[in-house]
């Protein structure tokens, strides 16, 4: 699906910091699938919201023109995510490791 992430080999899960160099080169979709409350409380920005809670109805919405990162707290949900996705067929799809506490962690921008 996409060239970027290539299954082939290629790890599942990128740091934030690797996350933070594909967004400023406009190379990723970056999904957030935490829930409407924590997006509320801060998220990254240029993220899309897709709640996981209501993620299994909308693998449709999600845009295939560039590789799609997901993204969650720490990591769980968003690794779960990534399997549902694989499930109902998607591939070319990662996650960031660590999710938005290690972004912060890092000193990246969060928007609230």
């Amino acid at each position: 699906m996409f060239g970027l992430f290539n299954r082939g080999g290629a790890a599942d899960t990128l740091s934030c910091a690797e996350v933070r160099s594909l967004m400023d080169k406009g190379e990723i979709t970056l999904v957030d699938v935490r829930e409407a409350n924590e997006w509320a409380n801060g998220r990254i920005p240029g993220a899309i919201h897709m709640p996981l809670s209501r993620l299994g109805g909308s693998f449709a919405k999600i845009p295939t023109d560039k590789p799609v990162v997901l993204y969650c707290l720490a990591g769980g949900r968003s690794a779960q995510a990534l399997s549902m996705a694989r499930g109902a067929g998607l591939e070319g799809l990662r996650h960031m490791g660590g999710g938005i506490q290690d972004w912060a962690r890092n000193g990246f921008p969060i928007v609230r």
